[in-house]
């Protein structure tokens, strides 16, 4: 009992630190094939083999109760802590060359992902793909408003130029 409530506890503490959370079924996968999808998701994830029963109560007491009629068969976790596309990819990719892996859904940003929104979400562009455009885009702004602030001053001189070369003309 007491090992039950340590394994509840624990799988509380999961969902409440994770950004997000995959649910996936891997009925049919090896050890050695179960540790190559941990290791290929590892930087932005932890996947863990869970039991149906002590996960709906954690789930439940970190006040996820969406994710309780997908918990059914074998079930594994994965547990976001970093970015949540890149484990979508990461899970998509693995379930193409595996097909016995079955993503069910998750949970994301206070709300229940379908599998199709899993997939959804692994056709973004990663968080550092998406901060590199976004400052592309800042420098390219920066970059004609300087443009601009540096045309003005030569634009002036050539106007006082005229000006005077008029004035000199008309004297």
């Amino acid at each position: 009992m007491a090992h039950k409530d340590a394994t509840v506890a624990e799988l509380q503490k999961n969902f409440e630190d994770s950004t997000a959370v995959v649910l996936t079924e891997y009925r049919g996968l090896t050890v050695a094939e179960l540790k190559e999808l941990r290791d290929s998701i590892r930087q932005d994830a932890e996947y863990a083999v869970v039991k149906n029963t002590l996960t709906k109560i954690a789930a439940n007491n970190a006040g996820i109760s969406d994710l309780d009629a997908d918990l059914n068969g074998p079930s594994a976790i994965a547990f976001v802590h970093g970015d949540p596309v890149a484990v979508a990819k990461g899970l998509r990719a693995f379930a193409k060359a595996h097909p016995l892996l079955v993503i069910k859904g998750g949970y994301f940003d206070g709300a229940a992902l379908s599998a199709e929104e899993v997939n959804k979400l692994a056709d973004l562009e990663s968080r550092e793909v998406l901060l590199s455009k976004v400052a592309g885009m800042m420098k390219a702004s920066m970059s004609k408003a300087a443009a601009v602030f540096q045309a003005l001053p030569s634009k002036t001189v050539r106007t006082v130029e005229a000006l005077r070369e008029k004035q000199d003309t008309a004297a």
